[in-house]
């Protein structure tokens, strides 16, 4: 099972949470910003339908898979922040 931190940090005026290297919506203040990202959290973790997907990958290849449903990540909330 994969993993995903959604970490609370200042960031352009104003507070966001980060997953990896990509920051959320600005918020204004800290509270909105853990709010939300315990919300994207939760929501992330919850099973979906299995179907099939395709994607281009880096060198511009094209792949085909079938996406299990219930491959959820485990979900962290870090709030780096405070």
């Amino acid at each position: 099972m994969s993993e995903l931190n959604y970490e609370i940090v200042e960031h352009d005026g104003g507070w966001a949470y980060k997953v990896g290297g990509v920051f959320s919506e600005t918020f204004p203040s800290h509270d909105h910003a853990l709010a939300a990202a315990r919300d994207a959290a939760e929501r992330q973790s919850l099973a979906g339908e299995t179907d099939g997907i395709s994607y281009q990958d880096a060198e511009g290849k094209w792949h085909e898979e079938v996406a299990d449903g219930t491959d959820r990540p485990e979900t962290h909330v870090v709030d780096a922040g405070r």
